[in-house]
């Protein structure tokens, strides 16, 4: 583990016996990503390997109810919002308000993670958010709630999540270590769509039979499990981080660090733009249930439900692979785009809704690949700030869009703004990798005969047979 002062250390090791030679982690500042990145042979890990560690069992068994809760409480008040004003716009501007302090102060949260003990953190920020969800449950269930106490809880759940996110981020790291760090990131992504499965269909039936409140006090109420699990952690097997002493210029000294990384950069601005403008799903998927099929909370949940199913899927798969390459993020985003254009003009409702699962698995990917791989190449003294930076324009990035989007969706269309999202998010994929592979010097190449690969992605300087071999082992498609 790195003990230097942050931006001049060398990032930390994939594990304890890991090469970086092909890898984008190991790139020194200012010179050129390889378009991978993981350690030349990593042995492919058991999908639920980090679930041996029994801190992190207790972390994950609190989040996944904690999760479901969540889950609930965003149909929940997505439909709330709808049901109060009928506009798409509303539903954008509740979306904006619960992420605009990670923009605001996302930087901020990931300088506090790094610099005070992350387990009291999380205990102090799962408690106030199972109170933001308790305080809209009394709103809503004593009939006095309008839409600005919604605009009010989700701005105030924002401001918590704005310490919360990257103090859970970079916990994993703790509770799990280096080698199992990869498997645990997965995994968490896998239990948060394993809850997006189970939240949604609870949230529709109690919605339909209830009333949004009673999803809002379960959410509330959920927050116990993770605070549980918290307490009950044995500290002495945390995997001990040495923290960031107070002093100033910490944050510029985060900018700086990623500045000088592409292989931390262009991930992150690729994630940014889609994140803004390629996850507006609230407001999307509200409007073709309620506006162009003309259906009610139940539908919105299946909706979910089928993109849960396939983001699901997408942890699993992530949780086996050995290596998180930046060109299947690439890869990812341009098909992610690719399908939300694809469902946007989907001729019915069940074409509409099973090109839903595809859409999750691959969005599933972007998220899990970028997020396993900025970790992984990131200093352990910095990951903090990285990670906030990380989550900053990834979730920060709704309340530019979200808005946009929303008043897209009511002029336009639900459709026309669902196609410009998908739109949006190829452009970003195909400047991005354009970009990457100018700066790790690379090309595609293209081969028609028969016996050879068609399409590779190769360094320029490819003339030698030795070249060729290993560009063709280096940068090999993912599995």
């Amino acid at each position: 583990m790195s003990t230097g002062s942050g931006a001049d250390s060398a990032p930390a090791p994939n594990s304890h016996d890991d090469t970086v030679s092909d890898d984008a982690t190991a790139t020194a500042p200012g010179s050129a990503p390889a378009l991978a990145a993981g350690p030349a042979a990593t042995p492919r890990q058991g999908t639920f390997s980090s679930l041996r560690i029994r801190n992190y069992r207790l972390f994950a068994t609190g989040q996944m109810v904690s999760n479901t809760g969540t889950w609930m409480q965003r149909i929940a008040q997505d439909w709330l919002v709808l049901s109060l004003t009928g506009s798409s716009a509303a539903v954008g501007i509740t979306t904006a308000l619960q992420f605009l302090p990670m923009l605001l102060f996302g930087l901020y949260g990931g300088v506090i993670a790094d610099r005070f003990a992350k387990r009291t953190l999380l205990f102090l920020t799962q408690s106030a958010m199972g109170l933001t969800g308790l305080a809209l449950a009394v709103l809503t269930l004593s009939g006095q709630v309008q839409v600005w106490h919604v605009y009010l809880v989700a701005f105030a759940l924002g401001m918590v999540t704005v310490v919360d996110n990257p103090c859970r981020q970079a916990f994993v790291s703790e509770m799990v270590g280096q080698d199992e760090l990869r498997n645990a990131v997965s995994l968490n992504s896998a239990n948060f769509q394993s809850a997006r499965l189970v939240g949604p269909a609870v949230a529709g039936v109690l919605i339909t039979a209830f009333g949004s409140g009673w999803a809002f006090l379960f959410n509330g109420l959920s927050f116990i499990a993770p605070i549980a699990g918290l307490l009950m952690m044995r500290t002495s097997e945390l995997h001990e981080v040495v923290r960031v002493p107070r002093s100033k210029g910490q944050l510029r000294e985060g900018l700086r660090y990623v500045s000088g990384r592409p292989d931390l950069i262009w991930p992150i601005v690729l994630v940014g733009f889609i994140g803004t403008f390629g996850f507006n799903f609230p407001i999307w998927l509200t409007a073709f249930a309620h506006h162009v099929y003309h259906q009610g909370a139940g539908t919105y949940s299946l909706f979910n439900g089928l993109m849960a199913a396939g983001s699901l899927i997408g942890a699993l798969l992530a949780a086996r692979r050995a290596r998180s390459r930046l060109r299947l993020l690439v890869g990812a985003a341009l098909v992610f785009g690719a399908l939300e254009i694809a469902a946007a003009l989907a001729p019915s409702f069940w074409v509409f809704a099973a090109l839903l699962a595809p859409i999750g698995m691959v969005g599933l990917t972007i998220n899990v690949t970028a997020n396993s791989s900025i970790q992984m190449a990131t200093d352990p003294l910095m990951r903090g700030r990285v990670m906030s930076l990380f989550m900053m324009v990834f979730v920060g990035g709704t309340p530019l869009g979200a808005p946009v989007v929303g008043w897209v969706t009511d002029t336009f269309g639900a459709r026309t703004g669902f196609v410009a999202g998908g739109a949006i998010s190829m452009g970003a994929a195909v400047v991005i990798g354009l970009i990457l592979a100018r700066v790790g010097g690379l090309r595609l190449r293209v081969d028609l005969r028969r016996g050879h690969r068609h399409i590779a992605v190769v360094p320029r300087d490819c003339g030698t047979a030795a070249s060729t071999a290993s560009a063709e082992k280096d940068l090999a498609p993912a599995a």
